[in-house]
């Protein structure tokens, strides 16, 4: 059995720690960097400035596997990552960026390198729980993201005493792990030997995603069309109004210009009128031979006429030129019923909005800063903006919390998170309240005592995919049951693989995993066909297993899947066409 990979852990931050904790706690080699001494010292810690060469060292870089760079500050992870890669050109990189831009321009230009998001991978869980999924982690499978949930039977569950056979089939789900509460088995040993599920037995799933889509009447329809012309009379209103009073003006003045004189026809009198309150003249003989009060009337049409012009043009200008036409293209009508609502656009917000967006819900933004940065990729996505005070019942009530199908206070801050919950909970007592947390203790008791439907911590979210990358292998999903840490990972089979020429029954339950499925280089085996196959060169093997167990594919150093297998394995098609 080969060596462990040593891990580094840099910036021992929220996040930072929970990943540095999770990887011990998998009992994997692991060093950490922190720039000030943590609370509780730890012998695995080097304090110092995680920049400089000597801090690096310390810790073991030039031996080290893998650096997880963790700090919050995408300026202070590049400059390790670049002091790191002068110290060791072969080191594997899991760079926290939030410029998410950023992160897959390194991943493309640098080898060993990946960069994660902590707010990327929150989101998900935030929107799995808005939508009713109740998720402990995430599966990135053919072209979806599956929750993962955990059973644990009772005596009044549904399953109680159905045989695990039964679920290996169903294709709405796929089976990661079984704990069994009389003895130690695999699952797949209990999927053959027909075990039926009992009481205390807990089972790891993902299962496709729902979304509860509701067809609009056509009466929706019709107050949604009124609302957009309400706004584009908005917008469009003064300008009208300016040219309006224009209009009004001339033909008031050629009106009093031609029965002021016989001399003159119509046409003219119009052509004087036009000029003189432009400014751009023609025909003054109409007014230098009318009466005096003609030419006072004249000078008064004047001044009144340049104030007019100089209004119009200003209103003209700013509808086309300006961002008036803009906004006016931009302006989204806000839902009316079954809509999510976010309340804070901050990183963790703007995914969580995209992601719902993602799953075919309606979404409603409140921020109350009007100058926030991800404003731009908000009327870009096309999702409405409130501006004002979540905490407030009069803007919740804007954004029609009665008939929301759920709300996220996902702000910074965790106190006014608490006092959007409260506020929407007054209003809406059964509605969803997803509550965004750092403190770990807090989160189940809130949870218990004020009735949320979640409390959750975007770091201790994120933790278990940063700690399951940095143990290696193409990690497609993680979920954390108990203590342990569950790892959906596709590794390509070698003739030096441990599971070469095995069935991947067999290789299972000798390495305790679950296989998910198998692509070779003419199928994707599932099911039955799956177990019975048998693992050959070139096949991409796809995989749940606890991390703590990964070190059984380290053996062979095993290599991520090639991109043509990656490319069609995501091909939902394959799935659906083989079943």
């Amino acid at each position: 059995m080969g060596t462990k990979p040593r891990i580094i852990v840099c910036g021992l931050g929220r996040a930072g720690y929970q990943v540095f904790r999770l990887l011990k706690q998998q009992g994997a080699l692991v060093k950490g960097i922190n720039n000030r001494p943590l609370p509780e010292p730890d012998p695995d810690v080097i304090i110092g400035d995680l920049r400089h060469a000597a801090t690096l060292i310390a810790a073991g870089v030039k031996e080290a596997d893998t650096l997880v760079l963790a700090s919050s500050d995408d300026a202070l992870n590049l400059a390790v990552l670049t002091q790191a890669r002068v110290l060791n050109p072969a080191i594997r990189i899991i760079n926290r960026l939030f410029n998410t831009s950023l992160g897959d321009r390194l991943d493309f230009t640098l080898p060993n390198h990946v960069s994660m998001s902590v707010a990327g991978l929150a989101a998900s869980v935030f929107a799995f729980t808005a939508l009713g999924n109740r998720a402990i982690g995430q599966l990135k499978l053919f072209d979806q993201t599956w929750p993962m949930r955990e059973e644990h039977i009772d005596d009044d569950h549904p399953w109680l005493g159905r045989k695990l056979s039964s679920l290996w089939e169903d294709r709405s789900r796929m089976l990661i792990y079984y704990l069994p509460a009389d003895n130690r088995m695999d699952l797949v040993s209990a999927v053959v030997e027909q075990k039926v599920l009992q009481v205390g037995d807990r089972l790891i799933l993902a299962t496709t995603p729902f979304v509860r889509s509701d067809r609009r009447s056509w009466q929706e329809a019709v107050v949604r069309l009124s609302i957009r012309f309400k706004q584009f009379w908005q917008h469009i209103g003064p300008t009208l109004a300016g040219l309006a009073l224009l209009l009004t003006l001339i033909w008031g003045a050629t009106f009093i210009y031609s029965n002021a004189s016989l001399r003159h026809s119509l046409v003219d009198s119009l052509y004087f009128a036009v000029g003189m309150i432009t400014g751009a003249g023609g025909q003054e003989q109409v007014a230098e031979e009318a009466s005096d009060q003609i030419k006072l009337f004249t000078v008064t049409m004047m001044l009144i006429g340049t104030g007019v012009i100089g209004i119009c043009y200003a209103l003209l200008n700013d509808l086309v030129l300006g961002s008036r036409l803009k906004q006016l293209w931009q302006v989204v009508p806000p839902p009316r019923r079954n809509h999510c609502i976010v309340c804070g656009l901050g990183g963790v917000g703007i995914q969580t909005a995209r992601q719902l967006q993602a799953s075919g819900c309606e979404v409603l933004v409140i921020e109350h800063d009007p100058n926030n940065r991800f404003l731009n990729t908000l009327r870009s996505l096309r999702i409405p903006l409130i501006v004002g005070d979540a905490s407030l019942p009069s803007t919740l009530q804007d954004a029609r919390i009665t008939e929301a199908k759920a709300l996220i206070a996902v702000t910074s801050n965790d106190v006014i998170n608490l006092e959007i919950a409260l506020t929407a909970k007054g209003l809406a007592h059964k509605l969803p309240v997803i509550v965004r947390n750092q403190d770990p203790q807090f989160a189940p008791l809130a949870q218990r005592v004020f009735d949320f439907e979640a409390v959750l911590s975007p770091a201790d979210l994120a933790a278990p995919s940063f700690a399951a990358a940095a143990l290696g292998g193409r990690i497609l999903g993680n979920g954390m049951a108990g203590n342990c840490l569950w790892v959906a990972i596709a590794t390509l089979i070698t003739t030096g693989h441990p599971f070469f020429g095995k069935t991947v029954q067999q290789s299972a339950i000798e390495a305790d995993f679950v296989p998910l499925y198998l692509e070779s280089k003419y199928r994707v085996a599932h099911g039955w066909t799956l177990l019975e196959a048998i693992l050959q060169e070139g096949d991409a093997l796809y995989l749940t297993m606890p991390a703590s167990r990964l070190e059984l594919l380290w053996r062979s150093n095993p290599t991520a899947v090639s991109a043509q297998a990656e490319a069609s394995a995501l091909d939902y098609r394959l799935w659906t066409v083989d079943s």
